[in-house]
Order: structure tokens, then C-alpha cells, then sequence
């Protein structure tokens, strides 16, 4: 029997695909708000402009979660019209969405709003539960990061919705081997032998594998206790340097050439993208998940990359044989 309906707004883009696919395949009813039209999306997909009420605001009646993924990549340069359209795709969204919950006879049970786990203090101390430190830091270069997830999430607080459940989504880096997304990028560099530590290498990494964020938000979408800030992140982050060398293991590449702090900085002028990206120390933990039950399929990097590893030499493997049956 269908579980319910889950409305995803920004439901287009990489997580989004791989969320609905996820609860589709779970016997939930996926209604996709999106900008524009796409064969990725799953479920039905409607189209709306992120700003302003419309047809769409029907579909989140009666709903059993509303998940907002909406937002301009950060991985630009943040130049003044970057830094506008990650601010405004952000705020604007959420505002809109609260505005459309508030007008539901029946609103939806649950919103859950994204937030990053970008938002803590760059440190290479203890990791940051849901109560650590949020500040900026010049040496972490995340001033305008920084502001963007506190508004954001105080967009998210001021929306008034009584008798719907609000759920922060602080996301560390989601893993998966899917082309473009960080793993796939970061894999590339490793089999041409650019592998290294980057920046020095001492910097900390908080990921978590894309089966376990879907899982993680299923979870607290089907537990009614479940309500404020949550950091989505495996319980155990990693430096840059333990990373990349876990990667390198991966592909089979014994060497790995690292990327000085200057080499970093022009480099993303090239890739036109921000050091902040890898130079931030992001050590964040998922204290409430575990505390509250969660428990991880990948809780470590090593387990998620044996699976992300086994996962592209499968999707070889289906390829190859499609192309013999042509």
C-alpha cells in the first residue's frame, strides 16, 4: 500500500534524483517541484519558479513530508551574482514554502528543510555535535558560507507551522558514483596520479554515503519524535589526506602528487570553484541520529567506498551487456 505522498522541492538535481528514487522504490507517492521539466526526476514533476505561490502550493495538501533540497550549487565562483543566487535560491524557497504550508487545510506532516554542515567552526579539534561552535574563519576563507547556511535556517525557523513537525538538514558531502558529484570528481584526480593531500591533507572531512542520507532522512521522516537540527554525516569523518589515499587504494594508483595551498588557489580559478570547498576543516558528527537509533549501513569511509567501487563496476557490467544486445 502507498506510504503517503513526499513532495521534493528542488527534486531535479543530483540528491534529489536519488531520494526519490529511493522513497519511490519504499511505496511513497514522489511529486517533484522543479524549475524546469526533466526525465531524472522521479515521480510526477511540477513545474515552479522557487519564489512565488502558484498551482504547485495544491500538491504539499495533505502530504507526508515536504523535503526542500532547493538551491543554487556552491560549487562557483563566488562572485556577486554567485553569491546572490545561492543566497536568494535558498531563502526564497523556503520563504515561498512556508508561505504554502501556512495556507494548507491539511499541511504536510513533516518539512524537512536543508541546512549544510558547513555551518560549524573550521577546527581540527573535536568533532561538532548539533551544539557546536558556528563561526566564521578567515583561514577557512567560509565568511560567506557561513551567512548563507544562518540564513537559510533562520528563514527556515520564522516559518510559522504549528501542526507540521521541522526538521534541519545540516548535510555533510554526499558520496556516490554518480558522474560530477564529489566522489566521482575527486576519484578522477587520484587515477591521473593527482591523488595527494590537498592543502596540506590535515584538514577534516565529513561525508556521508548516499544510501545512508536517504536512509537517514526516511528515518526521520517516519519517527514523529523527531523534530529541530540534525547533522547528516557519517560517524566517522576523515582528514583530506587519509582520504585521498583511500581513494588512491581504490583505483589501484601508488602515487598521488599533493596540492599546495597555492596550487589549490589556482586550480579553482581554473575549475572556477572555490579552495573554501577543500581547504574547510569540517569535523561534524551525527550525535542525535545515533543517540535516537539511527543506525549506518556505511559508517565508515572504507565501507563506503568498497560499495561505491562495486556500484560503478556493476553499472560497467550492465552496459557492456546492453551493448552486445544491440
Amino acid at each position: 500500500m502507498p506510504k503517503g505522498k513526499i513532495v521534493l522541492a528542488g527534486g531535479s538535481g543530483f540528491l534529489g534524483v536519488v531520494l526519490g528514487k529511493w522513497l519511490s522504490e519504499r511505496g511513497f507517492e514522489i511529486v517533484v517541484l522543479s524549475r524546469r521539466a526533466t526525465p531524472r526526476a522521479e515521480g510526477r514533476c511540477i513545474q515552479w519558479d522557487g519564489e512565488t505561490l502558484g498551482e504547485w502550493a495544491n500538491e504539499l495538501e495533505g502530504a507526508a513530508a515536504l523535503v526542500n533540497l532547493a538551491g543554487r550549487s556552491v560549487n562557483c565562483r563566488y562572485h556577486a551574482r554567485n553569491r546572490r543566487q545561492m543566497m536568494d535560491s535558498r531563502i526564497l524557497s523556503t520563504r515561498v514554502l512556508g508561505q504554502a504550508v501556512v495556507n494548507c487545510v491539511t499541511p504536510p506532516q513533516t518539512w524537512l528543510n536543508s541546512s549544510t554542515a558547513t555551518i560549524y567552526k573550521h577546527t581540527y579539534g573535536d568533532a561538532y555535535g548539533e551544539d557546536g561552535d558556528i563561526a566564521a574563519t578567515r583561514e577557512a576563507k567560509d565568511e560567506f558560507s557561513i551567512q548563507v547556511a544562518r540564513a537559510w535556517e533562520q528563514e527556515f525557523a520564522r516559518a510559522a507551522c504549528p501542526d507540521t513537525r521541522k526538521i534541519v538538514l545540516r548535510s555533510a558531502i554526499v558520496l556516490d558514483a554518480v558522474s560530477g558529484t564529489a566522489y566521482e570528481v575527486l576519484r578522477r584526480l587520484a587515477t591521473c596520479g593527482l591523488g595527494g593531500a590537498m592543502g596540506g591533507g590535515k584538514q577534516f572531512v565529513s561525508w556521508i554515503h548516499a544510501e545512508d542520507f536517504c536512509r537517514s532522512v526516511t528515518w526521520l521522516i517516519e519517527h514523529p519524535s523527531a523534530v529541530g537540527n540534525y547533522n547528516i554525516a557519517a560517524p566517522n569523518p576523515v582528514t583530506n589526506g587519509d582520504l585521498m589515499r583511500m581513494i588512491r587504494r581504490a583505483v589501484r594508483m601508488p602515487i598521488g602528487l599533493p596540492a599546495s595551498r597555492w596550487m589549490l588557489e589556482m586550480g579553482a580559478i581554473l575549475l572556477r570553484t572555490e579552495t573554501e570547498l577543500i581547504i574547510k576543516s569540517r569535523r561534524v558528527v551525527p550525535t542525535r541520529l545515533i543517540a535516537e537509533g539511527f543506525t549506518f549501513e556505511f559508517p565508515t569511509l572504507r565501507s563506503a567506498i568498497a560499495s561505491l567501487e562495486s556500484r560503478r563496476c556493476d553499472t560497467r557490467s550492465q552496459s557492456a551487456v546492453k551493448s552486445k544486445q544491440r
